[in-house]
């Protein structure tokens, strides 16, 4: 039995967003979502390694923990976990036939996400999870994972102009999609947002009474090691003094944040970048939301889940051939500007980039964010997905930085990494889409591969 070939009929659907289709595939289910207490999660970059953080927590803390993302990098049942460890692919197989009988002739077929998806939520029902912390495939208010009508805790961790083709050409309107998971009363907590952006989640959040928590990001105190303060700016329905009260399970006031008694946590943080201060304390400032309703999660069990916390392909260092490799998946002008800016605080002067991107991409903007003089760029295609042309790439890239030292396409990833690594010594970078990186870990020899430590 093959996941991908019992995917693969409800591929040609494509992206189709909407939740007629879901509620009554779950609905034939025996609607397993309402099992299932929920962490749902949006935003346009920092989503999954937020998730990252509340599952490696609550798992530590000795929680039976769902975690659901999207994309994978090189297998199906990377979405769909249970306690850090990734679903047995006859399981899955198990789940999808089970999912495939109970779609009706007579309905409109169900995408392939919101095939994954049910399984997602049938596996955690089944599981008997305590929590399942689950990501927003795109948007929000629409996604397939949008079934949940009383979450735990919602995060909004970023937004920025993408999948624009689906959600609206500006930032405003894409904000809009994105609060389409804020539920009436539940907790939300939101990152630092564009102020188009944080205008749009404000109201909203005012409309449906959901507390607001807007933690400060962490900050670093040494290498890999930072401090997050019960900060930032908090209210809620009966808030004051800078209070922020919600409520519990039973209706009872549950004090959230106070500001007179701010906390301080002390953490080792294992994934790099300066977005991950930012991205760690949204996950703190959650579980403390957690803490307050009850959930037994130990400041031991922070510290050490983080220090846990694994994401692969993004901002990852290995080694493959002896060369080190930095691999990233950048694959949005916001990503690309927080890889930049933890290149420019390495103090690296030079870099060879090897990239690939989706042909949907904003390519102009994300070169503009990476590319430097003097670098080189080394252009290959996404392979079995809408890549762009590596051609056309280089051409765009040459009119945005005119002082590359370098800029060829090839026509398969191996012989540009091949090339970037033989040309010079400048560090070798593969970023552009999360895709080309899974294609990547899809077909090196794993025993060529080593994590060697940040430089």
């Amino acid at each position: 039995m093959n996941i991908d070939l019992l995917l693969q009929p409800f591929q040609r659907f494509g992206v189709n967003l909407g939740l007629d289709r879901i509620v009554k595939l779950l609905a034939n289910l025996g609607n397993p979502h309402h099992q299932v207490p929920v962490i749902h999660v949006a935003g346009t970059n920092g989503k999954g390694s937020v998730c990252a953080y509340l599952s490696s927590v609550l798992t530590e803390a000795g929680y039976r923990t769902g975690r659901y993302t999207s994309p994978h990098l090189v297998d199906w049942t990377e979405r769909i976990c249970l306690n850090e460890q990734a679903i047995a692919s006859e399981t899955l197989c198990k789940l999808l036939l089970q999912i495939q009988e109970a779609i009706s002739p007579d309905e409109e077929s169900p995408t392939q996400f919101e095939v994954i998806t049910a399984a997602a939520w049938l596996y955690f029902a089944q599981s008997k999870v305590d929590v399942a912390v689950v990501e927003v495939g795109l948007g929000g208010r629409l996604d397939a994972t949008n079934v949940c009508s009383q979450p735990l805790v919602t995060i909004i961790t970023s937004i920025s102009r993408e999948h624009w083709q689906q959600l609206g050409s500006t930032v405003a309107e894409i904000a809009r999609e994105k609060a389409g998971i804020l539920k009436p009363g539940c907790p939300a907590v939101v990152g630092i947002l564009p102020a188009d952006a944080e205008k749009v989640v404000r109201s909203r959040t005012l409309e449906l009474q959901c507390p607001y928590i807007a933690p400060q990001p962490a900050r670093q105190i040494s290498p890999g090691w930072a401090e997050y303060e019960q900060a930032g700016e908090t209210w809620g329905l009966l808030g004051d003094k800078g209070d922020c009260v919600i409520k519990g399970d039973k209706g009872e006031n549950l004090l959230v944040f106070n500001s007179e008694n701010p906390k301080s946590i002390k953490y080792r943080l294992p994934l790099e970048g300066q977005i991950q201060l930012a991205n760690s304390s949204l996950a703190i400032a959650a579980l403390e939301i957690l803490q307050q309703k009850g959930w037994q999660i130990s400041q031991k069990a922070i510290i050490n889940g983080i220090a846990k916390t694994k994401w692969l392909g993004r901002m990852q260092w290995t080694t493959w051939r002896n060369h080190k490799l930095l691999i990233d998946g950048a694959h949005n002008p916001a990503a690309a500007q927080a890889l930049r800016a933890y290149i420019d605080s390495l103090d690296i002067p030079k870099v060879n980039w090897v990239m690939g991107m989706l042909s949907t991409k904003e390519h102009a903007d994300i070169f503009q964010a990476l590319l430097r003089p003097k670098d080189s760029l080394y252009l290959a295609p996404v392979p079995a997905h809408s890549s762009a042309d590596t051609s056309e790439l280089a051409k765009l890239a040459q009119k945005i930085c005119p002082e590359l030292s370098y800029c060829l396409t090839y026509p398969d990833l191996l012989s540009a990494l091949e090339t970037a690594f033989r040309a010079t010594d400048n560090l070798v970078i593969l970023c552009g889409s999360l895709y080309l990186i899974g294609h990547f870990f899809a077909t090196v020899n794993t025993s060529d591969l080593n994590h060697p430590p940040t430089p």
